[in-house]
């Protein structure tokens, strides 16, 4: 069943400076070793979220590949808005966030793997509590994030973060137990995964976002490409300022990354990525969502730029 699509920030570059925040602690983490820590994460709607804890208040994180920077909702931070206002804009995919609030956490703790100077945002993201009915703290992105291996896993619903060194190299040799089947060069344009796919035989240029609870794909690409695209209804998508536009719905076919990984039929709606491309400097075709997640479990490497896949368990009648 469909419903209503949240797509979450793409957040634009920050210099943020001034009065910091102690630590956040996810408080269901499970710690493998000092440099590995799994967490588990529940899915609202098709959101990945984890549960974390920020200055005495705990409450929920969504898990987004596709911003660049630590997003905290203003509603539970009021006492941020007196700090570090600047003249900034971020982007989302249908529309432009002026002025968000600025911050720089000194320490950012997941359990005992610790992460310095954090750039951060501070802006409203009530309507997305009151949409999907939880308590929303924030949004964890790439600048969390980049310093580790990480492992979406849809299977088992959790995450598992592996600090790697430079060179993208784990620092713990034996972090899964399952067996990496494939795996795929991408491109980090600034914040954003761009992976080359194909739709059918056509080229196309995707981004990777876990908060994008739909697939998405530009209505400005060729014609050979949109007759795999197969409309059923029409929605209205919600960006990260609350405004809402009327999307086509329907199901992507023919996906595939290589003569080897192909995709089912995947969720998608049919939108207008050019604010995107434009505030980024890409050339997106698409955005690749929770529908690429379920279909792949992903393990991402920024500093290698590789996507590792594990096969789903197959499953026994």
């Amino acid at each position: 069943m469909w419903r209503l699509l949240i797509i979450l920030l793409f957040s634009s570059s920050v210099n943020s400076y001034g009065n910091s925040i102690k630590n956040i602690v996810f408080t269901k983490a499970e710690i493998v070793n000092e440099h590995t820590t799994r967490i588990p994460f529940k899915l609202i709607d098709h959101l990945i979220v984890v549960e974390a804890e920020l200055l005495g208040k705990k409450g929920n994180f969504i898990i987004d590949t596709g911003s660049e920077t630590l997003i905290l909702n203003t509603v539970h931070f009021k006492n941020l808005n007196n700090y570090n206002k600047k003249i900034t804009q971020s982007s989302g995919v249908i529309d432009f966030i002026d002025n968000p609030l600025e911050k720089t956490l000194n320490v950012f703790v997941i359990d005992n793997l610790k992460i310095e100077n954090i750039d951060s945002h501070v802006i409203d993201l009530s309507h997305i509590e009151k949409i999907k009915k939880i308590n929303l703290l924030g949004v964890i992105g790439y600048n969390i994030l980049k310093d580790y291996e990480v492992f979406i896993d849809l299977y088992l619903n959790q995450i598992t973060l592996s600090k790697v060194d430079k060179f993208g190299n784990k620092l713990d040799k034996k972090v899964y137990l399952e067996t990496i089947t494939d795996s795929i060069s991408f491109k980090l344009k600034n914040h954003t995964i761009v992976i080359n796919a194909f739709v059918d035989d056509e080229n196309v240029t995707f981004g990777l976002d876990s908060a994008a609870e739909f697939n998405q794909i530009n209505k400005n690409i060729k014609k050979t490409i949109l007759k795999n695209f197969y409309p059923d209804k029409r929605l209205f998508l919600t960006g990260a300022s609350n405004r809402k536009i009327e999307v086509l719905a329907g199901k992507l076919y023919r996906v595939k990354l290589n003569d080897s990984i192909f995709f089912g039929p995947m969720k998608t709606v049919l939108t207008n990525l050019n604010k995107m491309n434009d505030a980024f400097g890409t050339s997106l075709d698409g955005v690749l969502g929770y529908e690429f997640f379920k279909q792949k479990r992903t393990i991402i490497n920024y500093q290698k730029e590789k996507l590792y896949f594990i096969n789903y368990p197959i499953e026994q009648h």
